[in-house]
């Protein structure tokens, strides 16, 4: 999340326990989840919900970061981000059974050196390992890979590579304005990422440089850097991972969109139009293309959602919430209800979905 929403963490920790007595409800009969990669997927139904979207900041990392950058991140202001018994006590009270911990829009890759990123990721992966081994049930780490060099991410993903609760892998869309993902030198990551089986999950990152849209466009005095230029920089990742070519070049790869894809879904008939007479043509069909992504629940407005989910279909949607920041969803699994989906999609959205991909 931006500077300029992530003020508004807001979350009130004094008032977890006023939901403690929702946790039978909420944890009890969906059941557990398995510990360990490879362990036999549980039927849909028996995953309550899965948020596949959000965000942490343990307090191994955020002395680590202050060591590095000379301040800590600004998650430390909310236990939500490192007191696990807090984030339980929050994920009870609102009907969330796992979290798969990533970073935020804060990654810290652009503002240190290869290396220190490659010390920080380490810092934090290994925190995800020791919530997981905590409490197997609720917590799934994805790996943060230090993207600035990609032949340390690759080193970073085979040491985690199939360490407990390592379930998926986290990156930035873009750093500085540069499409790293789509450049030869990282070609080797998503090898590694697809024969490993973990899905791929995003975030753009925060700060002036890393604007989609640049401080004169979005950013500055018009607010508009996290509601505009987050979505329209996933629409165009994923439009970018088509033309490419590289969805086409691994095809087993799994990617997840967050904030429902941005605008991805909206404007893939203009896409589809377009490309109609491009030589040499696109391999597949555009309705394809589109699902071969995932995509979060976060966009806020049922119909909004609803047309995702026409669009790409109830098994490529997953739940998202973007906790806990001023652009969050506050009750998912409520607002997923607004749709009064057909059972088999709901258990798909809120967890089913998830729980292919993270194998759980």
């Amino acid at each position: 999340m931006s500077k300029e929403t992530g003020m508004n963490d807001r979350r009130d920790f004094m008032k977890l326990g006023l939901g403690a007595a929702m946790t039978a409800l909420n944890i009890g009969s969906g059941g557990s989840v398995a510990a360990q990669t490879g362990a036999p997927q549980r039927s849909a139904s028996r995953i309550r919900s899965v948020d596949m979207h959000s965000h942490w900041s343990p307090e191994a990392y955020n002395k680590a970061f202050a060591a590095k950058v000379g301040k800590p991140p600004d998650e430390v202001n909310n236990p939500l981000y490192f007191d696990r018994e807090k984030r339980t006590q929050w994920m009870n009270t609102n009907g969330i059974q796992v979290h798969l911990l990533t970073m935020s829009g804060r990654m810290p890759w652009w503002q240190v050196s290869p290396q220190d990123g490659a010390e920080l990721a380490q810092v934090i992966n290994d925190e995800a390992i020791a919530w997981h081994n905590a409490d197997p049930n609720r917590f799934f780490g994805a790996a943060e890979l230090p993207v600035r060099d990609p032949q340390l991410a690759l080193r970073e993903l085979n040491r985690v590579a199939g360490k407990p609760g390592i379930r998926a892998v986290h990156v930035p869309n873009s750093i500085e304005g540069q499409d790293y993902l789509f450049e030869p030198g990282f070609e080797p990551v998503f090898a590694r990422i697809e024969e490993l089986g973990y899905p791929l999950t995003f975030h753009p990152l925060d700060g002036e440089p890393n604007m989609y849209g640049g401080k004169d466009r979005l950013g500055g005095k018009w607010g508009l850097s996290n509601p505009v230029g987050f979505p329209a920089e996933h629409s165009t990742t994923a439009a970018k991972f088509i033309v490419s070519g590289t969805l086409d070049k691994f095809p087993r790869l799994d990617v997840v969109l967050p904030h429902a894809g941005g605008s991805f879904a909206f404007i893939a008939g203009r896409l589809d139009r377009s490309f109609k007479n491009r030589r040499p043509p696109l391999l597949h069909t555009m309705r394809e293309y589109v699902r071969r992504f995932h995509y979060d629940t976060l966009a806020f407005w049922p119909e909004a959602l609803k047309y995702v989910i026409d669009v790409v279909g109830s098994d490529r949607v997953v739940l998202g919430t973007d906790i806990y920041y001023g652009m969050d969803e506050e009750h998912p699994v409520e607002f997923v209800d607004q749709l009064k989906l057909p059972a088999a999609d709901r258990d798909r959205i809120l967890g089913g979905n998830a729980g292919r991909l993270l194998r759980l």
